[in-house]
């Protein structure tokens, strides 16, 4: 557990290397072949952005601030690279998450279960990406709430501009084929590309989890 009853610090790239065991292979010469790649499908960004951010909004969305009690759920720590169309990392672009908590709830005042809302639970992150276009979050693996699956909403930014909206799903949930916005896909390859394996953690004592959801972006170094 991440805590500090000072001040909360975000989760670091020695975090990442450490936590997320993403192996070598992670890390390879930067530089996939397009023809290889899948771009990440442009998806709805939701009614539920969150309409008041927290003060907090860092990448660890299981401890607010200097808080000592982490929100409900399965602990996961998401990474992944933001990549060019190219499969150039993308160094610097903001990524920002968010989700509901396990009740179902968004950091929005129209969410469901707002009187139920996770207080603990930061509900949206932010990070830079490092060299190698690396980011990480700690995080609860989704739930679902009704009419839609399990799900996290992405949106990927550069000096100030959104340069896509899009979401992930738990590879192998059933309830993926009825959800109208992954349906929404049409492309199999493209559904495939943002279904994501939710994985024990190797070594980890409290149960946690691991995933990584690579977004590739169908832009090139010169724009």
């Amino acid at each position: 557990m991440f805590l500090n009853t000072s001040r909360k610090s975000p989760l670091s790239r020695r975090d990442f290397l450490a936590k997320a065991a993403l192996g070598a292979a992670f890390f390879s010469t930067a530089g996939v072949y397009a023809e290889a790649l899948t771009q990440t499908p442009k998806q709805t960004e939701g009614p539920f952005y969150p309409d008041h951010l927290p003060l907090d909004t860092d990448n660890d969305l299981i401890i607010l601030n200097s808080a000592l009690t982490p929100a409900v759920g399965e602990v996961t720590y998401l990474s992944g690279r933001i990549l060019d169309a190219r499969g150039e990392p993308m160094r610097g672009v903001e990524v920002e998450i968010w989700q509901c908590d396990h009740e179902g709830a968004y950091l929005h005042s129209k969410g469901q279960s707002g009187d139920k809302r996770d207080k603990n639970f930061q509900g949206f992150g932010r990070f830079v990406t490092g060299e190698k276009g690396e980011y990480l979050f700690r995080t609860i693996k989704p739930v679902s709430y009704p009419g839609r699956s399990p799900h996290i909403h992405y949106k990927i930014k550069s000096k100030g501009k959104d340069l896509l909206v899009t979401q992930c799903y738990i590879k192998g949930d059933e309830r993926n084929a009825k959800d109208m916005v992954f349906k929404n896909i049409k492309d199999e390859k493209a559904r495939a590309s943002v279904e994501v394996a939710f994985v024990p953690l190797a070594n980890s004592k409290a149960g946690e989890l691991t995933a990584r959801f690579d977004v590739v972006l169908g832009l090139t170094p010169e724009g």
